[in-house]
């Protein structure tokens, strides 16, 4: 099933710069099928282990976080880029393969103890996950599982993420690149 999710990803080739291959799963969110499909896999992992909160990095996280809590009965958190939360916040920097960026979560966003599952559309470098994470713990609540959509797996992501419990729906690898 993976394989049909891939078909509805579009690959843009030197965006945001030269020699970047951007994924972009709006093409997936715009396909009524495909986005029912991931969805529905995302669901069906989560339906028994039912975090109290999916957290959604911005912004294609949010479309995915909020359709998992609607369909599971739970809330929905926003870690967005700075300037956009308007209470008071905690923020994070990170790397990314093309340069830094920072995100903000509220400080009362999440209850201490609180299970969360952070989602995001991509995983390259792992910088955005890792401060989704570090922000997420930083509010005292419990970080169950990190996931997205694609994971590009040629990139060292997962390792740094290592000591979080990861999940991805489709993966590219080195050779799909050259294709």
């Amino acid at each position: 099933m993976p394989e049909k999710l891939k078909k509805s990803i579009r690959e843009i080739p030197d965006f945001p710069q030269k020699g970047i291959l951007f994924y972009d799963v709006t093409t997936l969110f715009s396909d009524p099928v495909a986005y029912r499909r991931a969805m529905d896999m995302l669901i069906y992992r989560y339906v028994d282990s039912r975090p109290d909160t999916f957290v959604g990095v911005e912004a294609r996280g949010f479309v995915v976080a909020s359709a998992l809590a609607y369909a599971l009965g739970t809330g929905v958190t926003l870690v967005r880029k700075p300037g956009k939360l308007p209470y008071k916040t905690y923020s994070e920097s990170y790397d990314l393969e093309y340069g830094t960026n920072e995100i903000e979560i509220h400080q009362d966003a999440l209850e201490p103890g609180q299970k969360t599952v952070i989602i995001d559309d991509l995983l390259a470098t792992g910088g955005t996950l890792e401060a989704a994470a570090k922000l997420v713990e930083k509010v005292g609540a419990e970080v169950m599982e990190l996931a997205c959509i694609v994971e590009l797996t040629f990139l060292p992501g997962r390792e740094r993420l290592g000591k979080y419990k990861l999940h991805s729906l489709v993966t590219y690898d080195s050779e799909d690149v050259k294709k």
